[in-house]
């Protein structure tokens, strides 16, 4: 195939505590959304999805670097209107001996949270862990989490076992490991399972101990966050700029905001593309302020 960039097609998941409007990035939901992924199960505008391009075409599409048995990354759009669930994601050591599959780690970047908006990361002091069990049967769980107001442009990486929950009224782009392992420790009473015992197993019982800063890169992008099997680069741009793309590694580029030309192509904000490793140096042409997240797996070191 010749290598350039194409798109991943929107998978739409519906949650109880999605919404219908989806806008700016996507045109209005029958039915409450929750999160929008993009992954190597999406349909490309290729035709095939990106799982059947892989098994055709391979390395030469995800680079000589990509050397994990699954695709490594996943990109969301989460959507609230109500509160998520208080959960917690196991490391890849645990997933892997329960679950026989990755645990998983993943950074939010927070586009758009309504006044009074929140996110609860870790709790506010450590717990025994017959407390824990306790408070996610009474419910008691929602005050020992240590809630802070949310604005957009904040940054989290959730790490494996810290228990997290988000509120209504936000907009997340989230970048992570691929893996959709999550145990349920608190629902709000809605009917779904709990996995109060695999929680317990994994969950840190105190406060979460912060992430870095960003770190400024070259040509304007931002370093959102760097672990073993992601990384998350930002740029705001209000101009034409040529992209270069890494012969190594394929990248996943999430328009954010704003609207251009990719590659001849226009682009928008919810569009996902898939930037094979190797292709040729391409333009990127702002018609409106682009701010994009763009993601790859760095490769063991």
């Amino acid at each position: 195939m010749t290598l350039r960039p194409f798109r991943l097609l929107p998978v739409f998941d519906r949650r109880p505590w999605g919404r219908q409007d989806l806008s700016p990035w996507f045109p209005p939901a029958a039915e409450p959304i929750g999160e929008v992924w993009f992954y190597d199960r999406n349909p490309t505008s290729l035709g095939p999805t990106l799982e059947q391009l892989i098994r055709t075409h391979g390395r030469a599409i995800l680079g000589p670097r990509v050397d994990t048995p699954l695709f490594p990354v996943l990109a969301k759009f989460i959507f609230t209107a109500d509160k998520l669930s208080v959960q917690v994601h196991p490391g890849d050591e645990y997933a892997w001996r329960r679950e026989g599959q990755w645990g998983k780690i993943e950074v939010w970047y927070v586009l758009r949270a309504e006044p009074g908006a929140r996110l609860a990361l870790g709790l506010l002091e450590p717990v025994t862990p017959g407390r824990f069990r306790a408070a996610a049967q009474s419910g008691e769980i929602e005050q020992l989490l240590a809630w802070r107001e949310i604005r957009p442009g904040d940054v989290f990486l959730i790490y494996p076992g810290t228990i997290h929950a988000l509120g209504p009224g936000v907009v997340v782009a989230e970048i992570q490991q691929n893996s959709d392992l999550t145990y349920r420790i608190y629902d709000y009473g809605r009917p779904r399972p709990l996995h109060l015992e695999q929680a317990a197993d994994v969950a840190h019982l105190g406060p979460y101990p912060g992430c870095p800063p960003p770190v400024p890169l070259d040509h304007g992008w931002r370093r959102l966050a760097q672990t073993r099997y992601f990384a998350a680069d930002l740029l705001d741009t209000a101009a034409s700029l040529d992209y270069q793309p890494d012969p190594e590694r394929f990248h996943l580029l999430l328009v954010l905001e704003g609207s251009g030309r990719l590659h001849e192509e226009p682009i928008q904000a919810g569009h996902c593309w898939f930037i094979p490793a190797g292709c040729e140096c391409f333009r990127i042409e702002a018609e409106q302020p682009l701010r994009l997240l763009r993601s790859f797996y760095p490769g063991r070191t």
